[in-house]
């Protein structure tokens, strides 16, 4: 890491879209550094198994993360551990800052800084995350196949969460702390079309709890009459919002309503040179697959931008031979 020098690209976040970012941009032959400053695969790590990135039919998200990071290492990537505190676009290059008091200089910085869903905050929350809590149906709901789970959430996301899991649960409950949804209409009259759809209104989760198999049960309580029940389930998904991590989004790039960076195709933000990529990006699916090609997105289109801005202009190139 070398504040004298200017970097062609850095990367912002060591999740499946900075790592496999990092990986092209290598491959580009870009002068590239990438800062973490937790674990380098985020999130991904925390999954327990992953069976739905293309050549794996089973790893764990650990396992991936690693072999993610070997890749990029494999190419000499630069990775360093730390946080970056702030960002300034320029002109002629962004500069970085870092949480050590330094502050290096690039061409072109892909924002990879993920997000992070809403959570409950409730007992049994973080220790069965993996073993039966998860915040992606479309991720972990092949795991329930004819068993009985649980959403929380009354949201679209909850909505469509809980139809998708219908086609493989034998019973969803939907616990709901209002006495009505807040979902489109259409989600509604979905939700109410499937019969093996229970709605649980006025009640808010207060503990998850499992046995050496994973997540058992759920106690719940009616927020008017105080009452408490457990239910009997195989799985908790929590659909009560999402949070990109928008903090280092420097001011003049376009973000959506709900804080999420606006690109093009390439991945290309509102400033010439900074790039948005994974869950930060606005976007249809938030998946590890869909990260790693926002990555090479990026990275390509970044190296295209670095490589026309370092161009020689063509009336300094050299006569040709007579």
């Amino acid at each position: 890491m070398s504040t004298e020098e200017l970097y062609d690209m850095i990367i912002i976040g060591g999740g499946p879209g900075g790592l496999t970012a990092g990986i092209y941009a290598m491959r580009a032959a870009m002068k590239t550094i990438l800062i973490e400053k937790s674990a380098y695969g985020g999130q991904m790590t925390l999954s327990g198994e992953v069976e739905n990135y293309p050549g794996f039919e089973n790893i764990s998200g650990f396992d991936l993360s690693a072999k993610f990071q070997q890749h990029a290492a494999s190419y000499g990537l630069e990775m360093v551990s730390s946080e970056v505190t702030g960002i300034e676009p320029g002109l002629d290059f962004h500069s970085i800052q870092m949480d050590n008091g330094m502050t290096l200089k690039s061409h072109a910085v892909i924002l990879a800084a993920g997000g992070r869903p809403n959570k409950l905050n409730i007992p049994g929350e973080t220790e069965y995350y993996g073993k039966g809590v998860s915040y992606c149906a479309v991720c972990d709901g092949f795991f329930f196949r004819n068993k009985t789970v649980a959403v929380v959430g009354g949201g679209d996301s909850a909505c469509e969460e809980s139809l998708y899991l219908s086609k493989l649960a034998k019973k969803v409950y939907i616990i709901h702390r209002r006495d009505a949804l807040r979902a489109s209409r259409i989600l509604q009259q979905r939700i109410q079309s499937e019969c093996n759809i229970q709605m649980v209104w006025n009640s808010i989760p207060l503990e998850i709890q499992a046995n050496h198999q994973g997540v058992s049960a759920v106690r719940i309580q009616d927020v008017k009459t105080h009452e408490e029940q457990e239910l009997a389930v195989d799985g908790m998904f929590i659909f009560i919002g999402f949070n990109p991590n928008r903090t280092l989004v420097p001011a003049g790039i376009q973000m959506d309503n709900n804080g999420y960076v606006v690109t093009n195709d390439r991945c290309e933000t509102t400033i010439p040179g900074v790039f948005a990529i994974g869950d930060l990006r606005q976007k249809y699916a938030r998946q590890i697959v869909i990260a790693a090609g926002d990555g090479c997105t990026a990275a390509l289109a970044a190296a295209h931008y670095v490589e026309n801005k370092k161009a020689t202009p063509a009336d300094s190139c050299p006569a040709p031979f007579a």
